[in-house]
């Protein structure tokens, strides 16, 4: 049923665990697991020109070595994390609009499932700043599991 699932992270707390949830259901059906580490072009506060939005386009962050960083330590994790439980996994960082491209590798990489996490806003502030899983949901046709940021 579930033979590839995209995890997207951004290295923090509440990746992690929605990483936890990606691996417990790819070590049932034996799946490859996706990490995917999207920088958000929209939400930078840099000046850069074309040239280097086509290479953060394609991943290539040498120009941001704090991010590059940033981005290889959250993908490296759900590497880590599914080599523990002999799981195969691809690593990918891209840039733009993430739930359009979340959307767009699950669809390129034929996803079964995407598994991701949420901060659990609410309120008035969900309301203002939208939510990536949420917006991901609308994206997408393939199934999401949001995963809340609380611990059971």
């Amino acid at each position: 049923m579930y033979d590839s699932i995209l995890v997207p992270t951004d290295g923090s707390a509440v990746a992690e665990n929605a990483v936890d949830h990606a691996i417990d259901i790819a070590s049932q059906y034996d799946a490859d697991v996706h990490a995917l580490y999207v920088v958000d072009l929209d939400a930078m506060d840099v000046a850069v020109g074309t040239e280097q939005i086509d290479r953060f386009r394609q991943g290539d962050l040498s120009d941001l070595p704090e991010l590059e960083q940033r981005a290889r330590n959250a993908t490296d994790y759900v590497a880590e994390q599914a080599s523990e439980h002999g799981l195969e996994v691809t690593e990918a960082i891209v840039a733009g609009n993430p739930r359009k491209r979340i959307a767009d590798y699950g669809e390129e990489h034929d996803i079964d499932m995407v598994v991701m996490g949420s901060a659990g806003r609410g309120g008035v502030r969900r309301m203002l700043l939208g939510s990536v899983a949420e917006r991901t949901l609308r994206a997408t046709t393939i199934p999401v599991l949001v995963v809340d940021a609380r611990e059971d």
